[in-house]
């Protein structure tokens, strides 16, 4: 898509905006993009539904009554589920009937997100327990199905609103949002699908892709009944019409792990053409097929991509040159269904709209993304920062639940080539005490290798903000909304060792003893947060920001020169702007939360690319 394609798109998606809060369910797209089979079924709708508060029902039987109804995948907390109920309620319980889908094989069910702690019934049997709310789960059921027909699942969610030693993000512990925290997401956010695959089926695919060699590494693990010879998978990679790879390669032990290499072009512009960025998202298509004595007993669509980042001394580096990180602060709520996009397009748009405003990225804050917002991160090109939510507590449990669920986090989305970092802790949360206690610091950097060690490809910020101690990245968050300060702080007179040393953005020093600044790149990775908040606008009072604008001229000025002067900052390599939309109480965005501009997004795509220093592709 290109530019102009890219801002008559944006002015038909703003035109529209108020779409969000009206939409009716549509169809659902495939909820897991990078591995995709024909055979599918989804589950959202409407479901049975209860909730138990004083805990008395452990199975299917106790419950007495369904007292409502549900459309999932929207949680209960929010009007686009029917309930909107954002009180206290630590234990719910959904039910619903399908017909079972036809077929030989086995049938897995599969759950995006439930939050926090999920019981699985199927036919009123008791399959499987999962804890953590942003990450996917897959149950086999084939051995509970009967004749009738029909399968009944039923599913209690269990989410201790006052917990604060599990992993939250921005889910509010008080009844009513404050600060910076917003409305509680309770149970099944994500799409529930089932799908028909045979007795032996590819259970997952991990793409490396190696730019200096020309080649993408595969490996793929096999599920079911995995026999013990004559298993073939084969794959085809291509790019539209032209063919890069099609290979067979015998499986041993239900896995294969091979370098699948490219017939390098040697001329670079040719070479170009096949790797991905922001500006020219090019996708490697691939079809795996699982085969066993000459019969397909599987067949799954992903794709990937050739492109590589990496940090060369004080710059972030996309395949292979200096790229100048142009992020805003994505919280990824919307008004009416909290931390579910109301659908698929929903989720394009977030895209569209971003690049539309001149940023080539996002920083996803507190939040593990939907995988169909990956997707089209991954389809139109946008680049993604994807950051852990926070736990506030520092407690054993609290470790061993992030170690779990981050380390889940990081397979789920390893393939996706838009993301290109990651960010386990946010503004010390979860690790209050990072200066004086050696726990915290361990915390934080065992995370960070930890990290380093699933994914080696990716930079890691282990604390985004400040009192950073290992780091790819120096980010620091610093709120002071005036430019000239901004300028004197980060500026050419200031020398580096006296800005680590000395200078307390928000109170906090940004690098810890014995973590010296080692020649990172440097990012302010929070600023600005400028609400427009009027003061005949309902309910001022309660409007939160970190500076507020009382009209949408001044908005635009303010926005304006911070771009500029941040732009011209010769130390930082990129920044990240707070925020993309309004969230609730926090009107600090550039969009109110139905994605409408507060300014013409032809302003703020100029104030975003503003500055000599760097341009969209390189500094």
């Amino acid at each position: 898509m290109n530019l102009l394609e890219l801002e008559n798109r944006a002015v038909e998606l703003t035109s529209h905006a108020d779409m969000g809060t009206t939409f009716a369910l549509k169809e659902t797209a495939y909820p897991r993009p990078q591995l995709q089979r024909a055979h599918w079924q989804s589950l959202n709708g409407l479901w049975k539904f209860a909730f138990d508060d004083q805990g008395k029902c452990v199975q299917p039987s106790d419950l007495n009554q369904w007292t409502h109804h549900i459309e999932v995948p929207f949680a209960p907390e929010s009007t686009k589920s029917g309930i909107g109920d954002t009180g206290f309620h630590p234990n719910c319980w959904y039910e619903r009937e399908f017909e079972t889908p036809p077929g030989e094989g086995r049938l897995l069910l599969h759950f995006g997100a439930v939050d926090y702690r999920a019981r699985v019934w199927v036919n009123d049997q008791y399959i499987a327990e999962h804890e953590g709310g942003h990450t996917p789960f897959t149950l086999d059921i084939t051995h509970v199905l009967n004749d009738s027909g029909i399968t009944k699942v039923t599913v209690w969610a269990q989410d201790d609103p006052h917990d604060l030693a599990k992993p939250r993000g921005k889910q509010d512990w008080q009844l009513e949002p404050h600060s910076i925290w917003y409305p509680r997401t309770s149970g099944i956010w994500q799409t529930v699908w089932v799908e028909r695959v045979g007795t032996t089926y590819i259970d997952h695919i991990q793409w490396t892709p190696d730019f200096e060699r020309w080649e993408i590494g595969c490996y793929a693990a096999l599920a079911g009944d995995v026999p013990v010879s004559g298993v073939q998978i084969k794959m085809k990679l291509s790019v539209g019409d032209r063919m890069l790879v099609n290979d067979t390669y015998e499986v041993f032990n239900g896995e294969i792990s091979r370098r699948l290499a490219l017939s390098d072009p040697g001329i670079d512009d040719y070479r170009n053409e096949l790797l991905w960025s922001p500006e020219k998202p090019t996708l490697i298509d691939a079809e795996v097929e699982l085969w066993y004595k000459g019969e397909l007993i599987d067949q799954v669509k992903t794709y990937t991509a050739i492109r590589t980042v990496s940090i060369q001394r004080d710059r972030f580096m996309l395949n292979g040159r200096p790229y100048y990180l142009r992020l805003v602060l994505d919280q990824g709520y919307w008004h009416d269904s909290f931390m579910t996009a109301p659908d698929d397009e929903a989720l394009r748009r977030d895209v569209e709209l971003a690049k539309a405003m001149g940023f080539n990225g996002v920083r996803k804050h507190q939040k593990i993304e939907d995988p169909r917002f990956l997707y089209w991160a991954d389809v139109l090109g946008l680049l993604v920062w994807e950051e852990m939510p926070s736990a506030y507590r520092f407690t054993n449990k609290a470790v061993e639940r992030m170690t779990k669920e981050w380390t889940e986090v990081i397979k789920r989305d390893i393939n996706h080539p838009c993301i290109v970092a990651w960010v386990p802790f946010n503004e010390s949360w979860g690790v209050p005490n990072l200066v004086e206690t050696q726990a915290h610091r361990n915390y934080v950097l065992a995370m960070y290798h930890l990290t380093k060690t699933l994914d080696p490809t990716r930079p890691v910020i282990g604390n985004d903000g400040w009192e950073s101690t290992d780091t790819d990245i120096l980010a620091i968050h610093d709120y002071d909304t005036n430019p000239q300060h901004l300028a004197n702080r980060y500026g050419p007179s200031v020398k580096l060792s006296d800005l680590f040393d000395r200078k307390r953005p928000g109170g906090r020093i940004l690098t810890l003893d014995n973590y010296p600044h080692q020649g990172q790149p440097v990012m302010l990775t929070e600023f600005g947060g400028i609400a427009y908040a009027p003061e005949n606008k309902p309910d001022a009072n309660k409007v939160w920001g970190y500076e507020r604008s009382w009209n949408i001229s001044e908005l635009q000025m303010k926005y304006a020169a911070l771009l500029e002067t941040i732009n011209n900052i010769e130390i930082f390599s990129g920044f990240c702007y707070t925020q993309f939309t309004d969230t609730f109480q926090e009107a600090n965005g550039l969009l109110y939360a139905d994605r409408t501009p507060k300014f013409p997004i032809e302003a703020i795509r100029a104030a975003t690319l503003s500055g000599g220093l760097c341009t969209p592709t390189s500094c």
